[in-house]
């Protein structure tokens, strides 16, 4: 078959996007403000990583004003006003669930404020509890204790990690495996090295940013961008209907096929957005004790609700591509 100048340009433009995975997306969900309430479910579950909480409902959440909607923005926060009892429930707060699954999309993360403070745990991820480490996890945006900078993460079944150097990411791989049976189900993580603003009291100083997650069978890609940073794209910025994410540059986090096969170690996830205390992993004493933080994780939470007036997500918008 004889090609012409342009059909020929076409075709490679064609095998182009077969060889690297897709670029472009359509955007296939806005949500903001009350929206949330109809995108997510409440989890009222006992926490699976063992925190200082009490998730509760959707009605009691409304009702103690833990979660509410100001204009678009949308907050969802924990109780600031009790002290607790040593032998009773761990501090009020609120767990939601995606009630859709997402295989191949880009979940793109408009947040002005996530929680802060000693003893917190916040976390914006992805994953099939019911399925879990089968399906796989993908943790966006996750730290504690206010301890800069984020940590962007994959949890899978056994026969998956990812390469130690040579990756083009903004970050730093810390650790290679992300078997969740093996090393304390620590996974293959990237640390946010580049950038000091991604989490914690430095991220709220700046107005917060952009989280984006773009996910393929080819790789997984997780990007940061600071509120008011020129190099953020358009796309991303303005919530545009179509997206292009060969054209946003290096991702902080970039986790390849070449040593997991993504497809079968990670299959449909809800989106799941949670803020526990203590725990496994901010209650950790040698964790707990190496971010500066004053007494016990527990004593601490259990007695100074005021510490947490400022523990709290404040959404602008989750856009979702597919």
């Amino acid at each position: 078959m004889k090609l012409s100048a342009t059909s020929g340009t076409l075709l490679l433009a064609s095998l182009a996007g077969s060889a690297f995975g897709v670029a472009t997306y359509t955007k296939s969900e806005r949500i903001a403000g009350e929206d949330f309430y109809n995108s997510f479910n409440f989890e009222a579950i006992a926490d699976p990583t063992h925190g200082r909480v009490n998730y509760v409902d959707q009605e009691t959440a409304v009702n103690l004003g833990l979660t509410f909607a100001i204009d678009d923005t949308f907050f969802l926060r924990a109780d600031d006003t009790t002290v607790l009892s040593a032998s009773g429930p761990g501090r009020n707060s609120v767990r939601i669930r995606s009630n859709k699954k997402y295989t191949t999309h880009v979940a793109v993360f408009d947040i002005l404020h996530m929680p802060q403070g000693c003893g917190t745990w916040p976390a914006v991820w992805e994953t099939n509890e019911s399925n879990w480490p089968q399906r796989g996890e993908v943790d966006i945006l996750e730290g504690v204790n206010d301890v800069i900078p984020n940590q962007s993460a994959l949890h899978a079944s056994p026969n998956c990690s990812i390469p130690a150097t040579g990756v083009n990411q903004l970050g730093t791989t810390i650790s290679t495996n992300c078997d969740a049976t093996v090393n304390y189900n620590q996974g293959c993580v990237v640390d946010f090295s580049e950038d000091g603003n991604s989490f914690g009291p430095n991220f709220n100083r700046i107005g917060g940013g952009w989280y984006a997650m773009e996910r393929t069978n080819d790789y997984i890609s997780v990007w940061f961008w600071e509120r008011g940073d020129r190099s953020a794209p358009y796309d991303v910025i303005s919530g545009a209907p179509h997206i292009n994410t060969s054209k946003w540059g290096t991702p902080s986090a970039y986790f390849p096929n070449t040593d997991c096969d993504l497809a079968s170690h990670f299959g449909p996830n809800n989106i799941i957005i949670n803020l526990t205390f203590c725990g496994d992993r901010a209650g950790n004493s040698d964790v707990y004790t190496a971010s500066g933080c004053p007494s016990t994780c527990v004593d601490y939470v259990n007695n100074n609700p005021a510490a947490f007036a400022d523990a709290y997500f404040q959404f602008a918008s989750i856009n979702i591509y597919t």
